[in-house]
């Protein structure tokens, strides 16, 4: 179809009809061309010019602005959506007023590169700048994105592991029941939730002997009993509040940072800084594992995928099933 069979204002990309003016918002095009449709759609584009909010210029700014009200941005889950501010915000800082239209691959990729000492800022600020300039796409602003494609830093990064038993009773000794870094870790332990759903725990979740979690990240709905320990933590915890583990004033719920920065200060202490505070769920599946429970039964408590069970646990099933082989072999050896 050639542009002059189009209507003013209306171009061709490469997915799709767009109307596109100075001044004006670029709008998709939703209807086939030629339908009866189409020209309706087009004509309440233009009699919408007065209440239509008007767009200067193309730069990362307002093209982040831009994005933050799309559902894309709106949908994502609450810790997502902070991560994803801080790069925004770096953006907007560093090439606000730039046209992203004339952002190049070789732009995307000496701006991954000057931040190769740090190679996780590197890495997810192009996994963001991906998202962003897909939306860029969308609007219709330019036809192809410039990160597509781009490789992310290889870098080394060891694996998580569970605390270890002596460890984990380092850390209670340290901590006496009654300090909200013992209490954090028992619920961490016992539950076997991220620590963002641990800290989002209230009183009103105790039922029946059990926790109610609706996990943040997946959205799903379980009930998890009480452990002993974990209970013995809960009973000799203060009550000042709706939430379990609460901030320094007992009257609003725990930060992820202030639980971080006191569980750190434990780790340094005992000489655990191998293992952190996200260990602990780790501990949680692995206990379950060597307690003999199938993938169901640990999915059951800590809500994760078959495959996540398998990497959460798959160090303890190695360990397991070797002395289940060593065993064999011993009793084969004893009749000879």
């Amino acid at each position: 179809m050639a542009k002059r069979e189009l209507p003013k204002y209306i171009y061709r990309q490469r997915n799709g009809l767009y109307f596109q003016r100075r001044g004006w918002p670029t709008r998709k095009i939703e209807n086939e061309f030629g339908t009866a449709e189409f020209w309706r759609e087009y004509a309440d584009i233009l009699a919408d010019k007065d209440q239509a909010p008007r767009v200067t210029t193309r730069s990362f700014a307002a093209l982040i602005k831009s994005y933050r009200a799309n559902p894309r941005y709106r949908n994502l889950k609450p810790r997502t959506g902070k991560d994803y501010d801080k790069y925004l915000d770096f953006f907007q800082e560093i090439m606000g007023d730039r046209n992203p239209v004339h952002l190049k691959r070789k732009d995307v990729i000496r701006l991954r590169d000057a931040n190769a000492a740090k190679a996780y800022f590197a890495n997810y600020s192009l996994r963001v700048l991906r998202v962003l300039m897909e939306h860029c796409v969308d609007l219709g602003w330019r036809e192809t994105n410039p990160v597509r494609g781009v490789s992310e830093l290889k870098t080394t990064k060891s694996e998580r592991e569970p605390w270890p038993s002596d460890l984990l009773t380092l850390y209670r000794a340290e901590c006496p029941l009654g300090t909200r870094e013992r209490l954090v870790m028992e619920l961490c332990v016992g539950t076997g939730q991220r620590i963002g759903d641990v800290l989002e725990m209230r009183w009103s979740d105790i039922q029946d002997g059990g926790f109610v979690v609706r996990q943040n990240k997946t959205g799903k709905e379980l009930w998890v009993p009480v452990l002993p320990e974990l209970q013995a933590a809960l009973d000799d915890a203060s009550r000042h509040s709706v939430f379990i583990l609460t901030n320094e004033r007992g009257i609003n719920r725990w930060s992820y940072r202030g639980a971080s920065q006191a569980v750190r200060k434990v780790r340094e202490a005992i000489g655990a800084l191998d293992y952190d505070i996200h260990s602990w769920r780790y501990n949680a599946a692995c206990e379950l594992v060597e307690a003999g429970c199938s993938d169901d039964l640990v999915a059951s408590v800590t809500g994760q995928s078959p495959a996540m069970v398998l990497h959460y646990t798959k160090k303890v099933r190695q360990k397991i099933r070797a002395m289940q082989a060593q065993q064999k072999r011993h009793e084969v050896k004893k009749k000879l």
